[in-house]
């Protein structure tokens, strides 16, 4: 798992992300882009994408990461496709 650091430096300066998520997948995993040969940051999540159930899990497995409240993350764009836009807190501390 990428640490804390590595996906923030992934954000611009409003603290916007993209990501591409990818449901009903074997295991949870954050991949950084060089890990999974693409531009942005993969989010592999064992949860189905029905109901908003990826999302959710999208959005703790990224809160997990972060070391933040699931409260300080939210999805601009995407909330019903693979690619999406996140916007994530400053961080704690």
């Amino acid at each position: 798992m990428p640490s804390a650091i590595e996906i923030r430096a992934l954000a611009d300066r409003e603290g916007r992300l993209a990501l591409r998520a990818t449901p009903n997948a074997s295991a949870d995993a954050i991949l950084l882009p060089s890990q999974a040969g693409g531009l942005e940051l993969l989010v592999r999540t064992t949860a189905t994408a029905e109901s908003g159930k990826a999302n959710e899990a999208i959005l703790r497995l990224l809160a997990d990461a972060l070391g933040q409240p699931v409260s300080s993350i939210q999805i601009l764009r995407g909330e019903t496709g693979r690619t999406k836009v996140m916007r994530i807190g400053p961080p704690r501390g």
